[in-house]
């Protein structure tokens, strides 16, 4: 079976789809990030879990410009039928779009099939993509165990503010914490940074080690 790579930098492949809401483009979403997310099978517990958190958690997405999207190789039937049963069992609604890939053409298309792992079933794949169409970041679940939606919050908030203000963020930052800058480019840079650091709106420990904090506290904003 042959299978794309895709990469962070790259531009996301357009595809058209049935979904759970109607026919979609990926082109439909430019000017709005759009979290795409790969899941195994429909009925299945890990996954149903799964998106009862992504449902959940759909307000805070809506609020950072954020479209969510699932995905697998199961028809829009099934898909139907099985968000039907979660809003029967549990009182939550699917609100976002599931694709029904039957043929698996937008799965090889983003490399969401791992074939050591199987051949039949999506992984769980998270794709962060820009509203310029971009992907911004990757992660990727196996099949037995379910994604961190807080954390897939945090990346995207991570990414916003990255953005916003020029800004990248430490080690197991969250938002409302300082975020960093990148070190000086040029030694002329470093001096003025070493001397000075207050007057760029930097509390730095060494000249390449300074912090700035977003100017919204890193709540993430409805912008790129």
């Amino acid at each position: 079976m042959e299978m794309n790579h895709l990469s962070i930098g790259m531009r996301a492949p357009d595809f058209e789809a049935v979904t759970t809401f109607g026919p979609v483009k990926l082109s439909d979403y430019k000017g709005r990030w759009l979290i795409l997310f790969s899941h195994p099978g429909d009925f299945t517990p890990v996954c149903t879990t799964e998106f009862i958190a992504f449902a959940k958690a759909q307000p805070q997405f809506a609020e950072k410009n954020a479209q969510l999207m699932g995905l697998s190789i199961d028809s829009n039937p099934s898909h139907l039928a099985w968000i039907h049963a979660i809003y029967m069992s549990t009182g939550v609604r699917i609100n976002f779009p599931v694709i029904a890939d039957r043929d698996g053409s937008i799965a090889r298309r983003y490399g969401m099939i791992a074939p050591n792992a199987s051949t039949q079933e999506t992984v769980r794949n998270v794709y962060f993509i820009d509203p310029d169409q971009i992907v911004r970041a990757i992660l990727v679940y196996p099949l037995t165990n379910g994604r961190s939606i807080p954390e897939i919050l945090r990346l995207l908030t991570a990414l916003q503010t990255t953005d916003r203000e020029h800004v990248v963020t430490p080690a197991n930052w969250q938002p409302g914490q300082r975020a960093m800058v990148p070190a000086p480019g040029s030694y002329e840079a470093l001096l003025a940074r070493q001397s000075d650091p207050g007057a760029q709106d930097l509390e730095c420990d060494d000249w390449f080690l300074c912090y700035r904090r977003p100017s919204d506290g890193g709540k993430g904003s409805r912008d790129k």
